[in-house]
C-alpha cells in the first residue's frame, strides 16, 4: 500500500484554511481541527479518545487513535496540529497531521501483524507560549504514560515534513561542517534524534532508507536545548523514552518558518508522499 498524495493535500488544505488561525487562542479553530482528525479516523473505522487538559484556565484536547490495543510494547507516532501565531502553517504542523492521518490509514487499511500496540497521537499546544512545558500535549501524553506504567518501545514525531528544493546548495547548515557529511541540495528528510538513543535512530532510519523513493538522512544531536529538541519529541526524553522526529531540517532550510508565507503552495506533495511512504516502514516494521 502506498501513500496518498490527493489525501494528503486535502488534510494540508484543510488545516491551512482554517480562519481564525489554529493558534492556541483560537479554540473555534482547535475545535474544528479536533472534529476534523476524529471525522478521518472514524472514516478508516477507527475508534479514537480525546485526552483533555486545562492550560491557563482553558481546555485543550490531544487526539489518539490506538491500532493493536491489546498489545503491551507501544510505539508513539505523533504530530502537533496548533500553530504559532496567525500564520496558515503548511509546513509547521499542517504537513505532519497530514503525514500521521496518512500513516494511520495505511496501517489500519493494510492491518499489518506485528506484536506491539501503536498509539497515532494528534498533540495540541506545542508552540509558544507552552513549548517546554508541562502544558504541552505531548508532556501530558507521555506523562500518562508514565504514570500508567506503559511498556513504550519509543516515539516517531513528525515535526515538519513538506519543504523541499533540488536547487544545488539550498541546503544550509546551522553547524561547520555539516555540510562535508549531509547532500547540499534540500531533497532530502532527516531522522533527528539524540546519541543516548541512538540504536532506535539507527533502526528507525534503517528501516525508513530501504528501497525508499526519498533520500533519507539521519543525525544525532545533543537533547534539550538543542537543534534536535525542538519538538513533540523531547516530551518523552523527559520520562526515558527514546523518540525522535522525521523533519525535512525546520527553519534551516524553509525561511517561511513561523511566517505568514508558509502556505500550501510552497510544498512539494511528491516528495512528502514518499517521506509517509517511507515511514510507514519504519512504523510498521519493528
Amino acid at each position: 500500500m502506498k501513500a496518498s498524495k490527493d489525501r494528503l493535500y486535502k488534510h494540508v488544505e484543510f488545516l491551512t484554511e482554517l480562519r481564525p488561525f489554529r493558534n492556541c487562542w483560537n479554540f473555534e479553530s482547535l475545535e474544528k481541527v479536533c472534529t476534523y482528525i476524529k471525522q478521518e479516523f472514524n472514516e478508516i473505522g477507527v475508534s479514537c479518545k480525546e485526552q483533555v487538559w486545562k492550560a491557563r484556565g482553558n481546555d485543550y484536547k490531544n487526539i489518539i487513535a490506538t491500532y493493536n490495543p491489546a498489545k503491551k510494547q507501544r510505539l508513539i507516532v505523533g504530530a502537533h496540529y496548533d500553530v504559532c501565531g496567525n500564520q496558515a502553517g503548511a509546513d509547521d504542523n499542517a504537513s505532519a497531521v497530514a503525514g500521521m492521518l496518512e500513516a494511520a490509514r495505511m496501517v489500519f487499511e493494510n492491518k499489518p501483524d506485528f506484536d506491539y500496540r501503536i498509539d497515532f497521537v494528534a498533540y495540541c499546544l506545542e508552540e509558544p507560549p507552552f513549548f517546554g512545558t508541562q502544558e504541552m500535549g505531548s508532556y501530558v501524553h507521555a506523562k500518562s504514560l508514565h504514570d500508567e506504567g506503559a511498556e513504550v518501545m519509543g516515539m516517531i514525531c513528525y515535526e515538519m515534513i513538506g519543504y523541499f528544493s533540488d536547487e544545488p546548495n539550498s541546503q544550509p547548515f546551522p553547524i561547520p561542517g555539516l555540510d562535508k557529511i549531509y547532500p547540499t541540495t534540500a531533497n532530502f528528510i532527516i531522522v533527528v534524534g539524540t546519541p543516548k538513543y541512538h540504536d532506535f535512530n539507527v533502526k528507525v532510519h534503517e528501516l525508513m532508507k530501504e528501497g525508499a523513493g526519498i533520500d533519507v538522512q539521519m543525525i544525532d544531536m545533543a537533547e534539550i536545548g538543542s537543534l534536535a529538541g525542538l519538538s513533540d519529541q523531547q516530551s518523552y526524553w523527559q520520562f526515558d523514552y527514546p523518540a525522535l522526529m522525521i523533519n525535512d531540517t525546520s527553519f534551516v532550510r524553509n525561511p517561511n518558518y513561523h511566517e505568514e508565507t508558509d502556505t500550501i503552495d510552497t510544498l512539494d506533495f511528491d516528495k512528502m508522499t514518499e517521506v509517509v511512504n517511507a515511514s510507514y516502514k519504519a512504523i510498521a516494521g519493528f
